[in-house]
């Protein structure tokens, strides 16, 4: 019966999310030669078809990653490969625990192997061929390695720490392990912007004296503390811009990539600022950290009843029962349950937006952030004509011509 139903679960969803994609393109195309009203003095007809001919591709290459994962997926589960896994690891007769960590850890390496083809393909054809990336081959490469030693290094240790849990502290050894989450990620909150970050990007303190000023000014307005200003070298990898603000505690930082820098003037560069400084001012960031915290709960629960049930093994195709088996399996398909999920958590996020840019036109000029936005999307080759049931489900922003007309009503 297990089966027949995570079956289901993933045929329902694999079928919504490739009917979706459908979707998605045929309104793209169907809008590609002209561009809509509300943007034609400001995106040229080029543009316009540029973004929807990325959108398109994006897509296709979306939908190929998909019917990759579902394989894989299977291939894990029914066609015997976790099995396969945990007796090459069981046969050096080491600790349960080191064993189950092991089985973890070199199943999502395999995972991640599997999976890479698409990423090289989406870094150097589809982001080469429309002037996005400045990766190597290289970059590639040190990166994948850098990513993967963080994870053994900084995972192990967490993994090996919650089977331990599992093993030893007895009916309620969940509520204790999403604890230790909750503080792990915490402390990778407030650890990321000054460790690990640097690691992969440079961060520059903000040289721009002018705009500098203006930045704290804007702060000081807003009530918000910083460690400071940074520009970070995104046009190493990649053309796209962006801005954000990271870390708790007194480790939050303003980081601003150089692309960005290089597009925007300082209005628009302030009026952005103020809008992730709305996800600050309205708490946001403490809700999704609350949220996420209420569903891993929910999720760790769930585990603990699961990970008994000798249905829950055979009914995914593995012949073996132990705590880790119990949590990679729930690692692997708890994802399949939680795509009917997306479309609440969009809709929060694309809330969580519009009270953001709120704040911005409340502290800054609202038509510095819309002309902000409409570079955004033009040099980001993002289209303005989504699907709209698609964007209801996918889109953690809301679609372009609705976020523009409700910071016009406000400059109005």
């Amino acid at each position: 019966m297990f089966s027949f139903l995570f079956l289901a679960a993933l045929a329902v969803s694999f079928a919504v999310e490739l009917w979706l994609s459908h979707r998605q393109v045929a309104y793209v195309r169907a809008h590609r030669n002209a561009v809509p009203d509300a943007f034609k003095e400001t995106i040229s007809l080029e543009a316009h078809q540029k973004a929807a001919d990325y959108t398109t591709d994006k897509v296709h290459l979306g939908n190929i990653d998909r019917i990759v994962s579902v394989l894989i997926l299977l291939l894990f589960t029914f066609g015997g490969g976790i099995d396969v896994v945990n007796r090459f690891w069981t046969e050096f007769e080491l600790s349960p625990l080191i064993t189950g960590v092991a089985v973890i850890l070199s199943t999502m390496l395999l995972i991640n192997l599997l999976e890479l083809p698409i990423s090289i393909y989406q870094t150097f054809v589809i982001e080469e061929r429309y002037g996005f990336n400045r990766n190597t081959p290289k970059q590639f490469a040190i990166d994948l390695l850098l990513q993967t030693g963080l994870s053994l290094l900084i995972g192990g240790p967490l993994l090996a720490l919650i089977l331990w849990i599992m093993q030893s502290v007895g009916t309620y050894w969940w509520l204790v392990a999403w604890s230790i989450v909750m503080v792990f990620s915490i402390l990778m909150s407030w650890a990321f912007p000054t460790f690990i970050a640097p690691l992969f990007n440079k961060f520059t303190p903000l040289q721009d004296e002018t705009l500098k000023k203006r930045i704290e000014t804007l702060l000081d307005r807003c009530g918000f503390q910083s460690k400071g200003i940074f520009v970070m070298d995104g046009s190493r990898r990649s053309g796209h811009g962006n801005a954000y603000f990271t870390g708790i505690g007194d480790s939050k930082r303003i980081v601003f990539f150089d692309t960005l820098m290089n597009s925007l003037n300082h209005d628009e560069l302030e009026a952005v600022l103020a809008h992730e400084l709305g996800h600050f001012r309205r708490r946001h960031v403490l809700k999704m950290l609350v949220a996420s915290a209420v569903i891993t709960l929910i999720g760790f629960a769930l585990l603990g009843w699961l990970s008994g049930q000798e249905w829950f093994y055979s009914g995914l195709g593995v012949s073996s029962q132990s705590d880790a088996l119990a949590l990679l399996l729930f690692m692997l398909v708890a994802p399949v349950f939680a795509t009917f999920l997306q479309p609440i958590i969009a809709y929060f996020q694309r809330r969580h937006e519009f009270e953001a840019d709120d704040f911005a036109a409340a502290y800054t000029n609202p038509g510095h952030l819309i002309s902000a936005l409409v570079k955004l999307y033009r040099d980001n080759a993002s289209t303005l004509t989504p699907d709209p049931l698609y964007s209801a489900f996918h889109y953690s922003h809301p679609p372009a011509s609705i976020r523009i007309a409700n910071l016009s009503a406000k400059s109005a």
